[in-house]
């Protein structure tokens, strides 16, 4: 049983030198984790940090000033210095490895004990086993989705809930994990790296979640006939990539697997990136399978990059910007054509509805706007796609059985029908308006995902919707937007800082409260989040830092 007990804080170092490159555990231990932090594997983590930290500063630095010209009128296009990628026909990407063939249905969650065997038991294809944005980045889920993993692939995890309930993995076919690591721009503060030269700083979120999965589990995987399988998400170049591209080739060779082994799914869900999805194929070629349409953080993105450039770039209620508006139907087309030309997978995004088995009429109206929402991706080309809830498996998979039959995937379906321009990606007008209950919305949502999360929860079920980071996200940088650029809602109302502010007191006053709640601490970070001058580019940074991180 996987158990996150705390212990008394204490310091742990592994390097082959004392005075030498170096990380220190900082977090402190807890039941078990000391088969996770292994001096084995914090040598490896020294080793990626090392070789490769110096490049992800760089990368960060690239993506900064990118956001830079955006923000001040130059917006992203196609590369003229990689047009020779695109218009070379002739190179292909690795494609699936052994158990990724057919990804018709991929189940998403947290790598909690309880989440992993629900997720192993639900019949889906494949499970993305998320240390990202459905996963509060406490010290105990960090290392203890790890456990989770690390049993769950050794068929050897048994979870007993505080009430008793046992939980164990009873499925004969289990899916084929794909872990998620956090994104470059995240750090792990419960660990520093000390370089050559006695500096010292965070740990890399991403390096540290890929690393400790993979120095654990490849092997382990490649023997039961499956492989090291990743999805990459945040990034917005094919220099970022190519980053990755380089750790997974280092991994190999350090672990003594064959070149190739490591596969990789890039979430295409922020708008640099999708000028440079074949770019991104490339640079990958070697080890990637495809390409996911991260439709919530694709939508924060250009919120977060168009914030300051007028009224034309706002974007109406949240509940309005769906998967048919015209640009969004542009960016996943550009997708599933990008993908498909280059012998990849093009894997469908999550839509927010979820059943309540205590409400039936709530359940017909979550199965009917999955049903829509699956039977477009899989009529436009898509090869699967995600659900966050075992019980629209089914519903989903029955849309993309129609379409597929008995074949794993359409990689063969190209469609050469699809024309995007530049343009069409950024013409973001939907002509919808913003109404005070949208206003009121994101403040809800905001707020009360934000407590969750600052509690250990990072997939929480807000009034039948699926929320993460990525839809938290949309909420607070809406309100920025709003605000900033003197916006008013239907009903006539300006929205200001203060009456925001309004908002939030009432709905602060309306949740039921109970002892440990964070509402308070939620109600703080989303006002520094949503109504400060200053936009910070992630919620989730602050918010680690300033509530997550042990004294």
């Amino acid at each position: 049983m996987t158990t996150t007990q705390a212990a008394p804080q204490q310091s742990q170092t592994a390097t082959p030198s004392a005075f030498g490159p170096r990380i220190e555990v900082t977090g402190r231990p807890f039941s078990r984790s000391e088969e996770i932090l292994t001096a084995e594997a914090l040598t490896f983590l020294t080793k990626l940090h090392d070789r490769f930290a110096s490049t992800r500063h760089e990368r960060l630095a690239d993506r900064q000033r990118r956001r830079y010209e955006i923000g001040n009128g130059r917006d992203p296009k196609f590369r003229e210095d990689t047009r020779q990628i695109r218009e070379d026909a002739n190179w292909q990407v690795a494609g699936a490895g052994p158990g990724l063939e057919d990804r018709r249905v991929e189940i998403t969650g947290p790598t909690d004990p309880k989440m992993t065997v629900n997720a192993m038991n639900s019949g889906a294809r494949v499970w993305l086993a998320d240390q990202e944005d459905a996963t509060s980045p406490t010290w105990a889920n960090v290392i203890g989705g790890q456990l989770s993993l690390f049993d769950a692939i050794r068929e050897q995890l048994e979870y007993t809930s505080p009430e008793g309930k046992e939980y164990r993995v009873t499925a004969e076919h289990t899916p084929t994990i794909v872990m998620r690591p956090r994104g470059w721009h995240l750090v792990e503060k419960h660990m520093r790296f000390v370089d050559s030269q006695g500096q010292s700083g965070a740990a890399s979120g991403s390096l540290v979640d890929f690393g400790l999965y993979a120095f654990h589990n490849a092997r382990e995987l490649v023997a039961r006939g499956r492989g090291p399988y990743f999805y990459i998400a945040k990034l917005e170049s094919s220099e970022e990539a190519k980053l990755w591209d380089d750790i997974f080739t280092f991994t190999e060779q350090e672990l003594g697997l064959p070149h190739g082994t490591i596969r990789a799914t890039v979430l295409i869900e922020t708008l640099p990136a999708a000028f440079e999805m074949e770019e991104i194929l490339y640079v990958m070629r070697d080890h990637i399978a495809g390409l996911n349409a991260g439709r919530w953080d694709y939508i924060f993105s250009i919120i977060k990059n168009y914030r300051g450039r007028g009224a034309r770039f706002v974007l109406p209620d949240r509940s309005e910007v769906t998967m048919t508006v015209p640009f969004m139907r542009a960016y996943t087309e550009l997708l599933v054509k990008t993908c498909h030309k280059r012998g990849a997978h093009a894997i469908g995004g999550m839509s927010a509805f979820i059943p309540n088995r205590r409400d039936a009429e709530v359940t017909a109206r979550a199965e009917e706007k999955v049903r829509a929402d699956k039977q477009r991706e899989a009529g436009d080309g898509f090869d699967g796609t995600w659900v966050a809830h075992p019980d629209l498996i089914s519903v989903a998979q029955a849309e993309f059985d129609a379409v597929l039959g008995d074949r794993p995937n359409q990689v063969d379906r190209q469609r050469d029908d699809v024309e995007v321009t530049a343009a069409q990606l950024l013409d973001v007008h939907i002509g919808r308006d913003i109404t005070e209950a949208g206003v009121r919305e994101n403040v809800s949502i905001g707020l009360r995902y934000i407590e969750a999360w600052l509690r250990g929860n990072g997939a929480v079920a807000i009034d039948n919707l699926m929320e993460d980071a990525a839809t938290a996200e949309i909420s607070r940088s809406q309100i920025w937007q709003w605000i900033h650029q003197d916006q008013s809602t239907a009903e006539g109302t300006r929205i200001t800082r203060e009456w925001v502010g309004e908002l939030m007191r009432e709905a602060i006053a309306g949740f039921a409260r109970f002892a440990g709640d964070r509402y308070d601490d939620a109600a703080e970070l989303f006002a520094d989040v949503a109504l400060g001058d200053d936009f910070p580019t992630f919620l989730t940074v602050p918010a680690y830092s300033r509530y997550l991180v042990d004294a």
